[in-house]
């Protein structure tokens, strides 16, 4: 199990990086079913593999957080075999519940922080920017949506039609290039996350000249997702480069194509900063 959901993980069939976490986390259980001698070999298994999945994808911060938060809280805690495993399936199930529930918590603390008829510009596809609306908007209240495309690879697309549905929220959609054009009509810029290393946003390619540009137009911007995605210290950032054909379908000759999936945006240049753990004006 624990193996299988490495591979997975490497080839990123599951891309949302809490989906990744609560699966990582899960696959530690396959260790209540070994043999262990002591409790000093079953830490050094479950440490062994613990470091496995972090190497897995290394540019996951909710991974991270997770493996560490099962090292911190099983390692040394007891003093049987049996002990240690009991406290590895208590602590691996509320680590799946936080990293669950912790997107739903942080649009549900961002959703009040939208005014109605206020204007607002989003990058890429966030699943908790789009659930903080949809609560938002069920209140009552009224927005006008601007998406950018999310280019290379289109993600942005996705969250225009979602909100095309919904009633109350008018969207309109753009290419990423057009945001200057654009953010003078907005009251704010409202963005999910990858995550936060020490004073540093990473997210999808994009992100950094749509806040730069917010900022030097005085537009706010609003950082929006799980408190799981926010590394303190420990944790090293690995981008992941996406496959040339996403930028362009044929090869050009004499020409090397970049195409990173995420940019890093300094956290000075964030007005305010919702998680699970509420909301924070900088």
């Amino acid at each position: 199990m624990i193996d299988e959901t490495i591979a997975e993980i490497r080839e990123m069939q599951t891309h949302s990086s809490s989906v990744v976490a609560v699966k990582a986390t899960q696959s530690l259980s396959e260790l209540l079913d070994r043999e262990h001698a002591t409790v000093e070999e079953f830490e050094r298994d479950l440490e062994r593999n613990v470091s496995a999945l972090k190497r897995a994808n290394p540019s996951h911060a909710s991974l991270f957080n997770a493996m560490e938060t099962v090292l911190v809280n099983v390692v040394g805690r007891k003093d049987t075999v049996d002990e240690a495993k009991e406290l590895l399936e208590e602590v691996s199930a509320r680590v799946v519940e936080d990293v669950r529930h912790g997107k739903s918590r942080a649009a549900a603390n961002a959703a009040p922080t939208f005014e109605d008829g206020e204007t607002i510009l989003t990058h890429d596809y966030s699943s908790t920017v789009l659930e903080a609306i949809e609560t938002a908007v069920d209140s009552g209240i009224e927005l006008t949506a601007y998406v950018t495309e999310a280019r290379p690879r289109y993600l942005g697309r996705k969250i225009a039609r979602q909100l095309a549905t919904v009633e109350g929220v008018e969207p309109h959609l753009l290419v990423d290039g057009a945001v200057g054009s654009f953010l003078p009509e907005c009251d704010r810029v409202v963005l999910g996350m990858d995550c936060i290393v020490e004073e540093t946003l990473y997210n999808r390619v994009g992100t950094y000249p749509i806040v730069a540009t917010a900022t030097h137009l005085d537009v706010p911007v609003t950082i929006v997702g799980s408190a799981a995605k926010v590394v303190d210290d420990g944790f090293v950032f690995e981008n992941e480069y996406r496959p040339p054909a996403e930028v362009s379908l044929e090869p050009i000759e004499n020409v090397q194509i970049e195409n990173p999936a995420y940019d890093a945006t300094p956290m000075e240049l964030v007005d305010q900063l919702v998680t699970d753990n509420g909301v924070k004006n900088r």
